[in-house]
């Protein structure tokens, strides 16, 4: 016997992968319509406070196991004089690099699943319209993003509540002789956009 004792999974300390992973989880299941925001708020927090998986598994153990596969770190999104469109529910890789000639592209990201906190879309568009839709509480930099005969609108908040664990999305790149917008979700009677 080697005299050393092996904690249980549920003993053992959590680390800050660990926290994103369970955090992917709850954006899932408010995704999915099985948390309500308040409920999401409240397990997010109790995530932040916990130390150990045992202190974790309460908060996960009504919801069915992760089955995603986990997203690519970086993702290339060609078009030429097309449409790129990208809706519904889609694994958001850490780095997309959408590339886009004389088309239109949209990222709506309101039910995608993000497995990272922080997303970068690096952007390289020419003669085109760009339009990204977040999810409700996320936020968006486009600081990064150069323009060219174009333009570029930020319509959400650009730095992120102390504490906040939606997304942030960082917008970097150019764009020339088109335009770019960060927008959250439009309503006009039953419709969404």
């Amino acid at each position: 016997m080697s005299g050393y004792v092996v904690p249980s999974r549920r003993d053992l300390r959590m680390s800050d992968a660990d926290r994103e992973g369970v955090f992917a989880r709850l954006n899932a299941a408010v995704a999915e319509g099985r948390l309500t925001l308040a409920e999401f708020e409240e397990r997010v927090d109790g995530v932040l406070r916990a130390r150990t998986y045992g202190e974790v598994e309460p908060l996960l153990a009504d919801l069915p196991a992760a089955t995603a596969a986990p997203s690519a770190d970086v993702v290339e999104l060609n078009s030429n004089a097309g449409q790129l469109k990208r809706k519904g529910r889609w694994a958001v890789p850490r780095r997309l690099v959408v590339r886009s000639r004389a088309g239109q592209v949209t990222l709506d990201l309101r039910h995608a699943v993000f497995s990272h906190r922080v997303v970068e879309i690096n952007l390289n568009t020419e003669a085109g319209s760009t339009t990204i839709v977040l999810p409700p509480g996320a936020t968006a930099d486009i600081d990064g993003v150069a323009t060219h005969a174009g333009t570029a609108r930020l319509k959400v908040p650009s730095a992120p509540e102390p504490g906040s664990t939606a997304p942030h999305v960082v917008v970097t790149g150019s764009t020339s002789a088109g335009m770019l917008v960060v927008r959250y979700e439009r309503r006009f009677w039953r419709w969404t956009w």
